[in-house]
């Protein structure tokens, strides 16, 4: 790195003992849950690493609810720069939607950072009830991935719907 980036990068951070380590170059960022936020309806949070051996739908959505993704981050040893997301679901093997997203640049600090998107709808409808599988990435500009994570959710009729309970005896 060049004297002046070393410069702004330490504007950037200031002069407080934070999580910063010389010898390490590279930011580390840790995400620590994913939310999911819904007008009228309590917020679904997903811890984070989650069970990979389970086949099971992680939440339900409302169909045509509106809903923001939240992310919970940490970043550590130095600045990340261009911190981005995409987040792409699949409905029966095929790809139904992609979103991007720029989060933005941030210096480490002790205190986690909340990223809220701005707000999508599920969609709605007889077809569009069902199992979706997710992949959600986390990379930056340099196209280091601090997270990949799998997971699959359904949407239903309301919010409390299972596919246990429409089944007829």
């Amino acid at each position: 790195e060049d004297e002046s980036l070393q410069r702004w990068k330490r504007k950037l951070i200031g002069f407080s003992n934070l999580d910063l380590n010389e010898d390490k170059i590279e930011p580390e960022v840790m995400v620590l849950y994913l939310g999911i936020v819904s007008k009228g309806h309590s917020e679904i949070t997903l811890q984070l690493p989650l069970d990979k051996n389970s086949n099971d739908a992680c939440f339900t959505l409302k169909e045509g609810s509106g809903y923001h993704l939240k992310f919970t981050f940490t970043v550590h040893h130095n600045i990340v720069c261009g911190l981005s997301y995409t987040n792409t679901m699949w409905k029966g093997g095929i790809q139904v939607d992609q979103t991007q997203g720029m989060l933005g640049t941030f210096s480490p600090q002790r205190e986690p950072y909340v990223y809220v998107t701005e707000e999508d709808t599920t969609p709605k409808g007889i077809l569009a009830r069902g199992t979706y599988k997710a992949k959600t990435k986390f990379m930056d500009d340099d196209g280091r991935c601090y997270l990949e994570v799998h997971y699959s959710f359904e949407i239903q009729k309301d919010w409390n719907d299972r596919k246990s309970q429409s089944l007829h005896k």
